[in-house]
């Protein structure tokens, strides 16, 4: 059996890692880069394998960093069958349109801004266009539900376990045999916190010989969520008393859709004023938020309460949900008292930057930033005090206070990380994937494991 390495590897994003048993070569997700542009130069290059040549696609969970390179898996030769569970199944279909809506968009910017200045070096090409993504949509096969075994061939079994990270994600156990030997594989995909509203709590995993985990905060623990929900109301009270907006970058899948469940609890109990305007700016949360609506499954025992007694948990006076373009544009009208919820998190794309630019500027608007932003990133730079940024070829002064609260994060912190590695046994590897390095290299240090590696781009080993 060998294992290698294809993204996410010493990085955050582009989750990608191949498994090959006998015959059989199996891929753990397929997600972009994402961050600079050497990142999208990344999103292009090769694979370091034979999309062709792959059998089975396993998909952890819907994020683009682990779903978003599947068109252009397809578009290369990719004819294998894609299993992942149902809530992913949907909402992998909605991120990767949205992401090829939005690599078309960039393609056609940058073809109008190089005539503009007269560059002829010939068009840019989408990175995969709207019918890739739709073309990929037909390699969706088999749905796999949480806690239930799936046979792929006599020597593999896979079994889907809830990792609590988005709706539907889930880690993923391979049962493995090859010359009469077997292996239990084990990928942790991206694991969440545990203790949130919405979702389950990560399940305790199996033991298993190989583990693959995140290691994403691997070097810190998070802030508790009762402060980190308190500091929230205060930020958005406190700028609404100076008279500006309330800026949100956030993620379309399970973000906004915490965000909304707190905005509503803050307004039933009187920490936020009922008669503020939320806006959802970001068709493709909204979206995201109907699909929620259709998988109670992934639900714990009081947001399915919620819903069993008639009371939607993401549903508040004063929300608008804002699809078309002129209804965006229509929002930067607006001086003060807004909160704008938008994409991308880590304002990399999306409806978010158009708000930052009108927003950035003022003394009395303020961001909130309360999701991961990767090295390289619009957020990043904006978290670690830059004073001003260029947005749409312009340069924006940051003057707005900016606040980053940490208790949000849908990813496990260093001690709940541990914890569920410990559940793994003494596994004879562990692979620390999904991180910088130097959250690796502090995860390193507190788990008790066999051999431990840290594997570099398109690494190889035999396991």
């Amino acid at each position: 059996m060998r294992l290698s390495f294809h993204g996410a590897a010493r990085q955050v994003t582009g989750s990608c890692h191949l498994l090959q048993v006998g015959d059989t070569r199996i891929l753990i997700d397929c997600g972009l880069y994402q961050g600079s542009r050497e990142l999208r130069e990344d999103n292009a290059a090769d694979f370091g394998f034979d999309p062709a040549r792959i059998d089975y696609l396993l998909l952890t969970h819907a994020h683009l960093d682990h779903c978003g390179r599947i068109p252009l898996l397809a578009k290369r030769g990719f004819r294998g069958e894609i299993i992942t569970t149902p809530a992913s199944r949907e909402l992998a279909r909605l991120v990767m349109l949205d992401a090829a809506h939005l690599q078309e968009e960039d393609a056609a910017w940058q073809n109008r801004k190089a005539r503009r200045h007269n560059h002829h070096d010939g068009e840019i090409e989408p990175l995969y266009d709207t019918l890739d993504a739709l073309n990929a949509l037909d390699y969706f096969g088999r749905v796999a539900h949480l806690g239930e075994s799936l046979q792929l061939n006599e020597a593999l079994r896979v079994t889907f376990l809830d990792a609590g990270h988005i709706l539907g994600s889930a880690a993923i156990l391979i049962e493995a045999r090859e010359a009469g030997r077997a292996r239990r594989i084990l990928f942790s995909g991206d694991l969440g916190q545990g203790g949130r509203p919405i979702l389950r709590d990560p399940a305790p995993p199996p033991e298993a010989n190989v583990v693959v985990m995140e290691s994403t905060y691997g070097d810190r623990p998070h802030k508790a969520l009762s402060p980190s929900v308190d500091e929230l109301y205060a930020a958005i009270s406190d700028t609404f008393r100076r008279g500006g907006n309330v800026i949100i970058p956030s993620f379309a899948l399970e973000r906004s859709q915490e965000v909304l469940y707190y905005l509503r609890e803050g307004i039933e109990q009187d920490a936020l004023p009922a008669s503020m305007q939320v806006f959802l700016d970001s068709p493709m949360a909204i979206s995201a938020t109907t699909i929620f609506r259709h998988h109670p499954e992934c639900f714990n025992r009081e947001t399915a309460a919620l819903f069993r007694d008639g009371h939607d948990p993401f549903a508040l006076p004063g929300l608008h949900m804002s699809r078309e373009t002129a209804d965006s544009i229509a929002i930067n009208r607006i001086s003060g008292g807004a909160l704008i919820m938008a994409g991308s998190g880590m304002c990399t794309g999306g409806r978010v930057r158009h708000h930052l630019k009108h927003n950035l500027w003022r003394h009395d608007s303020s961001v909130i930033f309360v999701g991961y932003a990767a090295s390289g990133t619009l957020a990043r730079r904006i978290i670690d005090g830059a004073r001003r940024v260029h947005i749409f070829g312009e340069e924006i002064p940051i003057r707005a206070r900016i606040h980053t609260i940490g208790g949000f994060s849908a990813h496990a912190d260093n001690q709940r990380l541990a914890a569920w590695h410990a559940h793994t046994g003494r596994p004879d590897i562990t692979f620390l994937v999904h991180g910088e390095p130097e959250a690796m290299r502090a995860l390193a240090g507190r788990l008790r494991t066999g051999r431990l590696k840290m594997p570099d781009p398109h690494q190889s080993f035999e396991i």
